[in-house]
């Protein structure tokens, strides 16, 4: 559920506290093994918590050409809101990504992923939201997809990019499009406090860590 825990006043205008702050983005190494160009778009499906603030991170990335808010790992009928927010649906908050990889591959994908769009040692909940719909998962597209991911977070780890282990799961299942007022919502809704608090400072960090892959 995401949930507020306070109202305060900060220059005259209202914003949410919440449990948790935002985590800080963290640098990571690129892929060792990652995807050789190909002809066409492709096709990515993460998940990291709120859908807002991953896809409002990917609209921002040169060779992505479309991002959609959903949901990925249930069943169709339950692809709700309303069903997903009460954690029965086997449901997580996802983002599908149109790419080029010709522009950008699906290592790259994962290395912003990663380190910018949420916090991958966090189990079943991302900041101030918690539930199985807020886990980490990557939903991989094809072996090739599948092959990379598995060994990048077999590379982390032994890396030890991260604090504590990273718990992101790979999955297969279905992606269905979220409610309309879902799309885009970041980008639609830059003062929401929800926003402003959680998931700009996530932009902000992709144009300063990755500066040549930031697009207005």
């Amino acid at each position: 559920m995401r949930k507020a825990i306070g109202l305060g006043l900060i220059g005259g205008l209202a914003v949410f506290t919440f449990a948790h702050a935002q985590e800080r983005a963290v640098a990571v190494p690129a892929p060792k093994v990652d995807q050789y160009p190909e002809n066409g778009k492709q096709v990515a499906v993460l998940a990291g918590g709120c859908f807002w603030g991953v896809g409002g991170v990917f609209e921002h990335v040169k060779g992505v050409s479309e991002v959609t808010a959903g949901y990925a790992g249930g069943a169709a009928n339950t692809a709700t809101y309303e069903q997903v927010g009460g954690e029965g649906t086997g449901h997580a908050e996802a983002v599908r990504i149109v790419y080029n990889p010709a522009q950008i591959s699906y290592g790259k994908l994962l290395q912003i992923y990663f380190s910018v769009a949420h916090n991958p040692t966090e189990l079943n909940r991302q900041g101030p939201d918690s539930g199985t719909s807020y886990r980490s998962a990557i939903f991989v597209q094809n072996a090739t997809q599948k092959d990379i991911a598995t060994k990048y977070i077999a590379q982390l780890q032994a890396a030890h990019a991260f604090p504590k282990p990273i718990v992101t799961k790979l999955e297969r299942g279905s992606f269905y499009t979220a409610e309309a007022y879902h799309q885009h919502f970041l980008a639609r809704n830059p003062t929401y406090p929800y926003i402003v608090i959680n998931d700009a400072p996530k932009v902000a960090a992709l144009k300063v860590m990755y500066p040549g892959l930031y697009h207005p």
